[in-house]
């Protein structure tokens, strides 16, 4: 790890797929830290519990429960509508929640739901809360991503309806769709560091490794269902999956670092297709319209009307991977899902 932590009492953070796994260690982290820590949860028993357990580790009184169900754009509009009602400012935004949806399932907005909550709920939750960010003074963005992001994205595939439906041949590619699910989270990532001053907001991405939590299960085969205990053994713990998130939440060194992919504490280079950034402003673009969203984005109090110019936009230079690096991820990356979080 760079540096030493931030002291976060003052600050508020905000840690989305809180209710166990890497959520709940970083809430954890952050709430030991000082911070005031608002724990976004989807089952109301479930969240109180894990919101319980933080104060309890972490010896902080500070800790709040937000419920929301991220894969429902409404849900998503009414948490930020009511976090912005009760804070007045945002500091951390970790957005950790995801799933692995191995069958063909769509939301009630009737998107795919590996797009709709790896994505789309992440690209909602921050534009409705940027505005508040922005007034924060300084504030950073956390996305958990994963490696297993597809090396490219079909926009025309989502422009046509759902990611993810069934192809003709009527099978269905979980691997595929939630890999350009995190493949899209990043993209719009790096366009909004280049839209965002660095010393207002910063955009990081990581992925946590293949980490022992619940999705494990999840996507395991009926066939080692009931090695998965003996599989986890080998896994990163959510403890040891957690730390780069709270790295890019509290380093003092990376405060201004922005647009950027890191694994285990080191900054390393996305899939070369992340770096273009007309794919990255189409990206935006087609992520806004499938929120309701103007293609600038939107603060809590609303969505703003008509479309960004590339004039209009603050940039803040060029993203590009680190020059000592190439983007050269393990074959089996696309094929094998990060496993990092709890449920949402």
């Amino acid at each position: 790890m760079r540096g030493e932590a931030d002291e976060l009492r003052g600050r508020t953070c905000l840690v989305t797929g809180a209710s166990s796994g890497m959520g709940e260690v970083i809430a954890t982290d952050l709430a030991g830290r000082g911070a005031s820590v608002v724990m976004l949860c989807r089952d109301p028993a479930r969240g109180e519990a894990a919101r319980r357990r933080v104060v309890q580790a972490s010896g902080s009184l500070g800790v709040e429960l937000l419920l929301a169900d991220l894969s429902d754009q409404s849900a998503v509009r009414r948490a930020a509508s009511e976090f912005a009602r009760s804070h007045a400012e945002l500091h951390v935004l970790v957005n950790n929640a995801g799933a692995h949806v191995t069958h063909h399932q769509e939301s009630v907005d009737h998107i795919e739901l590996n797009l709709a909550i790896n994505h789309l709920s992440a690209f909602l939750l921050t534009n409705l809360l940027l505005d508040m960010m922005k007034a924060s003074g300084h504030a950073r963005v956390v996305n958990v991503a994963s490696q297993a992001m597809t090396k490219s994205i079909d926009l025309d595939v989502l422009r046509q309806g759902p990611l993810g439906r069934p192809t003709t041949s009527g099978k269905f590619r979980p691997f595929e769709v939630y890999g350009q699910a995190k493949l899209a989270m990043v993209l719009c990532g790096y366009a909004l560091a280049r839209r965002t001053p660095p010393d207002v907001v910063t955009v990081n991405a990581l992925h946590p490794g293949i980490t022992a939590t619940k999705i494990v299960d999840d996507v395991s085969p009926p066939y080692l269902r009931p090695f998965v205990g003996i599989i986890k053994r080998f896994l990163s713990t959510p403890e040891q999956g957690a730390q780069t998130a709270i790295m890019l939440a509290t380093d003092a060194e990376l405060a201004t670092v922005t647009g950027r992919y890191f694994i285990k504490g080191r900054d390393r280079p996305s899939v070369p297709a992340s770096y273009d950034e007309r794919l990255q402003d189409e990206t935006w673009e087609l992520s806004a319209r499938l929120v309701g969203l103007g293609a600038a984005g939107s603060g809590a109090g609303g969505p703003r009307q008509g479309k960004w110019r590339d004039a209009e936009l603050p940039g803040v230079g060029r993203l590009a991977p680190p020059a000592d690096e190439v983007s050269q991820p393990d074959a089996g990356d696309a094929q094998t899902p990060d496993n990092e979080r709890g449920p949402l």
